[in-house]
């Protein structure tokens, strides 16, 4: 009986399966499905399956590749980038080093986000504050949308 595994992601030498273009391109059906299969699969070892997190990053995900319909801009297709994202989330599901720690922040600060609206006594909470205390907070998030942006840049990646 032979304990040989394969690799989860190819090395960086080796061809990818999606289309692997520099520019971004439209992509098929099967490629746009394939990726979202790695992504989820990627983001489910990075974030080690943990409860809270397991379906904060099911939520974005869907939420990243349902938008694609709806914005015509979104439905360019940059193959590097989610291969370079597929590297990432491999290396923060593998130890808990500088990706993972990226990660679980990006799901706590999307759970932040999201908490004023998650049960219905916080959101008739928040109902009643008043304008310019939402304001504030929704302000609050701009430095961090700044930051992501960044590094999606700088880095090549596609997170959220």
């Amino acid at each position: 009986m032979s304990t040989t595994s394969a690799p989860k992601f190819p090395h960086p030498s080796q061809p990818y399966p999606f289309n692997t273009l520099d520019k971004p391109t439209m992509a098929s059906r099967e490629e746009v499905l394939h990726a979202y299969r790695h992504l989820y699969k990627g983001l489910l070892r990075g974030v080690q399956y943990s409860i809270p997190a397991r379906y904060i990053v099911r939520d974005q995900i869907r939420l990243a590749f349902r938008q694609g319909d709806v914005d015509p801009a979104a439905t360019t297709w940059d193959a590097s980038a989610i291969k370079r994202t597929l590297w990432f989330l491999s290396a923060a599901g593998r130890e808990k080093g500088l990706e993972h720690r990226i990660l679980r922040n990006l799901v706590r600060m999307h759970s932040e986000r999201a908490a004023p609206t998650r049960r219905w006594r916080r959101a008739l909470f928040w109902d009643k504050k008043p304008p310019d205390e939402t304001d504030r907070y929704e302000h609050a998030f701009q430095h961090y949308d700044a930051t992501v942006a960044m590094l999606n840049k700088s880095m090549g990646l596609c997170l959220r």
